[in-house]
């Protein structure tokens, strides 16, 4: 199968970006330009029936990548092929009727490379290539491109450099106020914005912050200040085009304590989504007026390999639980907002679903609402948003070892659509009770 895809992936310098179609074969894409996490319609007419054919997905990423896929199909009676009816055969990348499977998908030709959109103000090439016979695959038939954007029509990017902040605001179209979202990512440092420029397409004025690695942010994970965090609060609460009376917070992976830490010591926030985080201090000391939460120890002699050289760094983390490391543990019992977490089964990063677990008996131990986990089995520890493809192995920054992630493609794709969707209700249930709509290109 890899070998295919290499096969195939050799040939895209000779497929153009445009429509193309030849021998009276036609791939139809609907729409040809639209914002990466909508659904893909593709169909394709003028095979004959029951005629073989290979469809190829190809992007290239920003550092020059090639991701693929590869279904196998055969046209119907009447020479047509509807991703939305017609199943994928075996062999290929993802089988059945699946009309998003080209998209989520998608494998690196590298190891241990993620798919990660740094640009958020250009676009991402999808190229689609179908080829008759299934292995090896015949001549190209037809082929097509489709552009999928982060920022929507009217959408805008502010670059944040208000005192000590550093990030980005992505505002909707409109005079609003709008609901405010603050974004916080993982380990990675810089600035990543594709979360935050697609959410400001369903109504939220979200900040994309950056904590380190960042312009004059420290270089480290050594020590962070909460007053930072604090002082992007203030900002958004001040916006005059953010709605009070508080704020929400979405964080990931290290992102995921950090919005549990802000929540539990800061003014100002409403509602608080966290996507495989920990409920213990990660990495770095943390520090708050005369308070610091020091960083969870961790045994790296508890690394598994489940494979040569490629770690499982799921149970290395001290038990926050256990007396000797409560200094880590961070005080969620004090938070005043409403929180939703977002589990994944198969993270092999950490106990996610035990840390969701342990948050929630914090927050009812001190009389709060219990806060809604959402479990969701065979997913992996990177849940992105809809049709980012499964990042199943990479280096880790931290541990210094490529470390795999978990998750099964097909039903790590569901989570990210169903979580994704979640998050949006979350924010509008709790920061505006009036739905907004989806901005289209």
């Amino acid at each position: 199968m890899q070998s295919l895809l290499c096969l195939l992936s050799r040939r895209l310098p000779r497929v153009p970006w445009y429509s193309r179609s030849m021998s009276g074969v036609s791939l139809q894409l609907s729409p040809d330009r639209c914002l990466f996490d909508e659904p893909l319609r593709l169909r394709v007419s003028g095979l004959s029936p029951g005629q073989d054919v290979s469809l190829q997905t190809a992007l290239t990423d920003e550092g020059g990548e090639i991701f693929s896929s590869l279904g196998r199909y055969r046209a119907g009676s009447s020479g047509e092929l509807d991703l939305t009816q017609s199943p994928a055969l075996e062999g290929g990348s993802f089988t059945g009727i699946e009309p998003d499977g080209p998209l989520w998908a998608l494998e690196p030709r590298t190891p241990l490379r993620r798919l990660v959109k740094k640009n958020v103000q250009s676009p991402i090439q999808l190229r689609f290539s179908l080829y008759q016979d299934h292995e090896p695959p015949g001549p190209l038939l037809a082929s097509a491109a489709q552009e999928r954007s982060f920022m929507g029509e009217g959408v805008t990017r502010v670059p944040v450099r208000e005192g000590t902040v550093r990030g980005s605001l992505f505002l909707p179209p409109g005079p609003g106020p709008f609901p405010g979202v603050i974004e916080v990512q993982g380990t990675g440092g810089g600035l990543l914005e594709y979360k935050s420029s697609l959410l400001a397409n369903k109504g939220f004025a979200t900040l994309a912050l950056a904590y380190y690695n960042y312009e004059d942010l420290p270089k480290q994970m050594k020590d962070f200040r909460l007053e930072y965090f604090e002082e992007a609060v203030n900002y958004m609460l001040q916006h005059p085009k953010v709605k009070g009376p508080g704020i929400g917070l979405l964080g990931h992976s290290k992102g995921g304590d950090l919005v549990l830490s802000m929540a539990s010591f800061l003014n100002g926030i409403t509602a608080s989504a966290v996507v495989n985080g920990s409920v213990a201090n990660v990495a770095a000391a943390l520090h708050y007026k005369d308070i610091t939460l020091h960083p969870i120890g961790y045994d790296l002699k508890k690394i598994t390999y489940p494979e040569p050289g490629m770690g499982d760094i799921r149970d290395i983390i001290y038990n926050p639980l256990e007396e000797a490391n409560r200094k880590s543990l961070i005080p969620v019992g004090r938070a005043k907002c409403k929180f939703l977490f977002l589990v994944a089964e198969d993270d092999r990063n950490w106990k996610s679903d035990f840390y969701a677990h342990t948050a929630c008996q914090l927050l009812v131990e001190q009389g709060k609402e219990k806060p809604e986990i959402v479990y969701y089995a065979k997913a992996g520890h990177y849940i992105e948003p809809p049709y980012f493809p499964l990042c199943k192995a990479s280096m880790h920054k931290l541990i210094g070892l490529p470390v795999v992630w978990g998750g099964e493609p097909k039903a790590h794709a569901v989570a990210q659509m169903d979580s994704w969707q979640k998050i949006q209700a979350f924010f509008h249930k709790h920061l505006n009770k009036q739905s907004m709509p989806n901005h289209k290109l």
